[in-house]
């Protein structure tokens, strides 16, 4: 058991069988964020830039996870902190202050947006990988040259001058390039109502994710299980399962609470999936989030051993989408919304700016598909000794992460396993 924060000890391989619920097969994910500025008036620094951007990501979705404590929740961490890294690029005077301060890193620091330009170079290079950055600005706006230079050093766009006064069209336009940035798997991003006469920049990102099992799970092994719902309900959930060598390993935090973490490699060992469950039924996964951090990451990675495991995960897809606004309020960065007070000269001198909305969609699919051309691959026979099963049949946390980098694409919560 290794406690948050201390030395690991010697692995304790007697717990009892933790139930985890859905096969995790090649989970298909996207997620987009946006950010509307109106119109308020009429390489070890890349190393530490994805720290950074990870103990923000998951600072953010510790605030969103707090009201939404039953419930799923699919997140992107690397994509809210992409998207307010391009917001950055804009602010000046206490709200870059105040930015840099809640951010914990700064892409107007010489030397900074070419930190981000190669971190996601090394993340392009990914097949499964898809990144978009999108900058839709009005066609009579002139943005600062500073600005426009820091969007192509840092995220490699240009603006797109789009038509905000006709709003059906601006509409179409943005969703889509949504829907071919994430493989028409997000057709309808933006509802009618959210663009009007007044919107003067929409910065875009979307991420797509189509990953496959390093080692399937092999469909005939599926059955059919109870998972125990946060609320207190059952469910039934088709169980996946997989005999393999996994990365694994025993923490407990500084609270006390004992939980366990195993690693499910995607094709190519860059990418992988990280499975957190409590040891106790009756924990919640506030009790393992809301002190999670970058370090807290790193230290999982450099304690688990391998070891011969059997995991039942269940299947599911998530379907959510978030307004991040309240959740950048608790983290104190409510001036991007004041219109009194938000200062993003740094984008144009030609109007008075300020942050109207902050929007992120994630889809998530983890299911077998694409593990039937190499079923024979799907089960992997070891000794005759019984091998200790890890079953996930209650909540869990999911974290899919891109070793290389230490990008943290993707994470949320399953609650009550759900396909759609």
């Amino acid at each position: 058991m290794v406690k948050d924060g201390q030395q690991s000890k010697q692995n304790n391989t007697d717990r009892p069988a933790v139930h985890l619920h859905h096969q995790p097969p090649a989970p298909r994910m996207q997620a987009l964020y946006i950010l509307l500025c109106l119109h308020l008036c009429a390489t070890g620094l890349c190393s530490l830039l994805s720290e950074k951007q990870t103990d923000l990501g998951l600072r953010i979705f510790t605030e969103v996870s707090q009201s939404s404590s039953n419930q799923n929740l699919a997140f992107s961490p690397y994509g809210v902190t992409s998207m307010l890294g391009m917001v950055q690029l804009g602010a000046a005077g206490t709200t870059l202050d105040t930015m840099v301060s809640k951010m914990g890193f700064s892409l107007q620091k010489h030397g900074m947006p070419r930190q981000m330009r190669l971190q996601q170079r090394e993340l392009s290079m990914e097949d499964s990988l898809q990144l978009a950055n999108g900058v839709m600005i009005n066609r009579k706006l002139l943005l600062e040259k500073s600005f426009r230079r820091g969007l192509a050093k840092a995220f490699q766009s240009t603006p797109h001058q789009i038509d905000f006064f006709n709003t059906d069209k601006a509409l179409e336009v943005i969703n889509a390039w949504v829907s071919d940035n994430t493989e028409g798997t997000i057709p309808q991003f933006l509802s009618s109502g959210l663009l009007t006469e007044q919107t003067r920049l929409v910065l875009l990102n979307a991420i797509h994710f189509r990953g496959l099992w390093k080692v399937p799970f092999n469909p005939q092994m599926t059955q059919e299980m109870l998972f125990h719902c946060a609320n207190g309900s059952t469910v039934p959930v088709q169980m996946m399962r997989l005999i393999n060598r996994f990365n694994y390993g025993e923490f407990m935090t500084e609270d006390g609470v004992e939980y366990d973490v195993i690693e499910v490699p995607y094709n190519g060992d860059s990418m992988s999936m990280l499975l957190v469950s409590p040891f106790e039924e009756d924990v919640p996964l506030s009790a393992l989030t809301k002190n999670l951090r970058a370090e807290r990451l790193k230290q999982w990675r450099s304690k688990m051993k391998m070891v011969n495991r059997q995991l039942a995960l269940p299947r599911f897809s998530m379907d959510t989408q978030l307004d991040l606004k309240p959740a950048l309020y608790g983290m104190g960065l409510g001036q991007l919304f004041n219109q009194q007070k938000a200062d993003f000269s740094g984008i144009t001198r030609e109007e008075v700016l300020s942050v109207s909305e902050v929007l992120q969609k994630v889809k998530i699919e983890v299911d077998e598909e694409g593990t039937k051309s190499s079923a024979g691959t799907a089960a992997i026979i070891l000794s005759r000794m019984a091998v200790e099963e890890i079953t996930l049949d209650r909540p869990f946390l999911f974290l899919i992460q891109h070793k290389p980098t230490g990008a943290l694409l993707f994470m949320g919560q399953v609650n009550q396993p759900e396909e759609h």
